[in-house]
This record gives structure tokens, sequence and C-alpha cells, in this order.
């Protein structure tokens, strides 16, 4: 039996203090140093959610933080997923396979019983890498929550993990936060806390080293470095948290005049999932998004609309009757509009969506949906989600509209639904795409209203410059120069950033 890896682990003294984009620089920086490292988070609450080569589902920030160590993503490196579906309702992803939707209070009930789980595939990660960068999640101090603790200290212990305890000073209550975390830890915990990480500085870091030792006096453990605001980073978000609070690269403003631009709109939906993968589309400087939750945020004439993926279709297209936003984008649509549906927005775009079996949440639904298509879903049982890596093309007779200037070129994609979506009047559709020798998506005869399951179609880049060199040319805006969008430059950059700000020199 060989050696087990090392460990670190970061911790947080709360949600969005930054620990992901920090264990994805971590991982970036020490695989630039010839380390073979792996990320690892034993839970992670997300709706943003990413497809392993071996078809698991597990949460994008260890999708991302894989990347940034130049490895492939597995299940293990997020043994558990929660994709909640309510105030207090998830659907329970372990080891990259749906197990079943639960309340709070029973997940809670079965916790101890995942312990195996999540052991094991840390104990996999540190036989096969030299070095695991754990991640926590919220606080390690929700001391009602602490007999079920599963992915912070309880993990630190498992790991026998050195801890960095990161604190947002960009929030305020820098001291409070993190000395008040200390005091709370177990004794033994805190013996575990060997540095502290102020993020999110900014001003003048002259100005801020007093505050350094300040805290190093009272803490008694080191402060590791102060890591500045770091702007359009362009890494791919956790969840939509970042969306709320505007750092996720599909709310930053684009610049330059929104006449001389392509407007493309995104419906907020409360439960939209994936959006990470439209910051291709957001970093492009010839188009200006709005991610719209009401119509009197709507453009008067956008170039496209683009109806994202969602966690709960039937609770979105609610929201969508209800906040007036349905009856707009069938009114744009219907006076020539192009809109494209993905995944969940694509369920929205049919004339119905069926639950007989309650795997949305009420057994028998029956839901109108938009119209825009002549399609409708069916809804099936947990154990027929899909969760793939898809390779795709679109059909022949699909290169029309949004998609006439799409060249003949396998485009890179994946897969995360549940339910079957089908020709609901046994109208003459044209399929839109075939994956692996089957057909996905529909579109309609005039090539403007179209949909599919497919989830990153934007990261390509032929395909997202063909999108819109069609809508320039529809609308006689300037088309913006092709460029590849690459996410591994932001990824040394940020490396660049923690190598220059921290003094990691004790653990390494």
């Amino acid at each position: 039996m060989g050696e087990l890896a090392r460990t670190i682990m970061v911790q947080g003294t709360a949600s969005t203090v930054g620990k992901s984009t920090l264990v994805t620089g971590l991982c970036r920086l020490f695989a630039r140093q010839g380390w073979r490292v792996a990320p690892f988070k034993a839970q992670n609450m997300a709706l943003n959610s990413f497809v392993t080569p071996a078809g698991g589902e597990i949460g994008r920030a260890q999708a991302v933080q894989a990347e940034a160590a130049g490895i492939e993503p597995t299940v293990e490196m997020n043994p558990i997923l929660l994709k909640p579906e309510g105030d207090s309702r998830s659907q329970v992803i372990m080891l990259g396979r749906p197990l079943s939707t639960m309340e709070a209070l029973e997940y809670y009930r079965q916790r101890t019983g995942f312990e195996a789980v999540v052991k094991q595939a840390l104990e996999s990660l540190r036989r096969a890498y030299d070095l695991v960068i754990i991640e926590g999640a919220g606080s390690p101090v929700e001391i009602n929550l602490a007999r079920y603790d599963l992915v912070n200290m309880r993990v630190a212990r498992w790991a026998d993990a050195s801890v960095l305890l990161v604190g947002d000073i960009d929030r305020g209550g820098i001291f409070a936060s993190l000395l008040g975390t200390l005091m709370l830890l177990q004794p033994e915990e805190r013996e575990r806390v060997k540095g502290l990480i102020v993020n999110k500085f900014r001003g003048d870091l002259e100005l801020w080293r007093e505050g350094e030792r300040m805290l190093e006096a009272r803490a008694g453990i080191p402060v590791l470095g102060t890591v500045p605001f770091v702007r359009d980073l362009g890494i791919a978000e956790e969840d939509s948290v970042a969306l709320e609070e505007g750092t996720a690269l599909l709310t930053q403003k684009q610049q330059g005049e929104a006449t001389q631009q392509l407007q493309i709109v995104i419906p907020r939906l409360p439960y939209m999932s994936n959006y990470d993968e439209f910051d291709a589309l957001a970093a492009e400087p010839g188009v200006r998004l709005h991610l719209v939750s009401s119509p009197e945020e709507l453009p008067e004439r956008p170039d496209l609309i683009i109806l994202p993926g969602t966690k709960n279709t039937f609770a979105d297209l609610a929201w969508l009757w209800r906040t007036g936003l349905g009856m707009q984008i069938r009114r744009l649509v219907r006076e020539g509009v192009a809109i494209l549906g993905i995944c969940g927005g694509y369920q929205m775009l049919g004339e119905r969506l069926c639950d007989p079996t309650g795997v949305e949440g009420c057994a028998g639904a029956v839901e109108a949906g938009l119209s825009l298509l002549p399609v409708e879903t069916i809804f099936a049982s947990l154990e027929e989600k899909v969760t793939s890596q898809s390779v795709a093309n679109l059909t022949r007779t699909a290169c029309r509209g949004l998609f006439a200037f799409v060249p003949e070129q396998p485009l890179r994609a994946y897969q995360i639904h549940l339910g079957r979506t089908a020709d609901a009047n046994s109208t003459s559709l044209m399929p839109l795409l075939e994956v692996n020798g089957v057909a996905d998506g529909f579109l309609s005869e005039e090539g403007w209203v179209a949909g599919c399951y497919l989830h990153g179609l934007f990261e390509n880049d032929f395909f997202r410059h063909a999108i819109l060199r069609a809508l320039g040319e529809r609308s006689a805006a300037p088309v913006p120069e092709m460029r590849p969008f690459e996410r591994m430059q932001a990824y040394d950059r940020l490396a660049d950033i923690l190598e220059k700000y921290l003094d990691l020199s004790s653990f390494i």
C-alpha cells in the first residue's frame, strides 16, 4: 500500500468568501510547480454541475479546479452533490448518480451513513495523486449542525489536513469573522488551523499591514497573506450567489453603445443552472447580455432570447408566467425575435409539460408551455436521468436561420436532464442535432425558434461566432471577429496572484 498524498484544506468564515476560487488558484499554482494535484469537496450544494468523461455528475467548481490542475474530473472529487429544488428539498447525487430527492430533515437523518462514501472517495484521490486540496463549505462553526458535519472539520480530521481559514474583507468585519470562527472551534480543531488568509482586499495594502499584525497577535497563528479583489477573472462560478452579487461574468456590464451591439436576453430563472456556459458569449465585445427578471428589463427589440437550463422546470415556468415574462417572450418571438431553449428552457418552449410520477414535486401535474415549438415533455424517474458528455453535429436540414453559418464540424457539449421531449402533434418538425446518431432538439420552419438538450454549445468558438454572424446579418449589427475563449489564461492569472500575495512555503 503506497503512501497517501499530502493534504491542505481551505475553509471559510462563511459562504462566498472565495474558497472555491482560492482552491482553483492553488490547484493551478501547485500543478505548475510539478505536483500531481487534485481537488476534493465532500459535499457540494450547487445548481451548476458538470458531467465527467465517465458520465458522472459533480459540482461545477470541482470540474473547474480539476481543469486548473490539468487533470480529468472524476466523481471522487465531489462524492455528494446536492441540487436544490426548493427551500428545503434537494436532489441528492451520490458518486455521480442521482440517489433520491430528499427534504433537509431526511437528509440530515441519513447523512451519517454517507461517511463511508466520503472517506473512500478521499482515500482514492490520496492514493492517485501527490497532493489533494480540500474545500470546505459555508462555515466550520455552525455549532447547531456540528454533529452532522460531513464537509469541514470532520473531513480535515479524516485527511489529517492543515487548514487555511479564509475571511472576506470586502464584506467588512474581518476581525470578528476570523477571530470569532477560531474562538468557536473546539481546541483540537483550532490546532488544525495553520494560517489565515484575508481575501478580496481593495485599496492600499501597505495601509492594511498593521491589520495583519493585529490579526496574528490575537489569533496566535500567521496571516499567510492578503489577496486583492480581482475583477473580470473569467473563471466559472460555483453557484447562483455570484449572479445575485454581480460577480459572475454573465452579470458584468459590457462596454460600448448598446445600439452597436447584439442584444441577447437571458431570463434570470430562480432555479437557473449551468449559467457559466454563457460566459464565452458574455466575453464577446460585440454582445450585450441582458439578464432579466421582469418585463421592464427587456430591451425593446433583442436579437436573441436564450431560455437557459433549470433544476426545476415547472417552478421556473410558473415564474415566467407570473412575472409576465412568459407573455412578453411569446410576443417578441411572434414578432420575429430569435429564441433558443437549452435543456429546461427547451422543455418550456413546448406546448405542455407532464410529470406523471412527481419527479419535479407534484405527481400528475400538467402545465402549459410557451407553445413556441410543437413539442411536449414527459418527465421520467430519477433512474432515467441522462448525464453524458456528447459530440453532436447539426443536421443538414437545420442549416438555416439562426444556424445558417454553422460549419460542418463536431460540437462538443454535455447533457444533464430528466424528461423526454417529442413531437406533440405529429407535425414535420426538423431535428436540430444528431448526438451519437440520435436526433436531439427541434427547429422551426423559419429557423429562428429552436431548442435542444445540449449544454455548452456556446463554448465551441466556431458555433458561437456562427450564431453571432447570423444575428448580425439579420440586424445589420457589426459582428465581432472570431477569437477563442480560453479559461486556462484565467487560471494562470489567478495562480500568479496567489504566488505573489500568499506565503505557502511552510505547507509544501
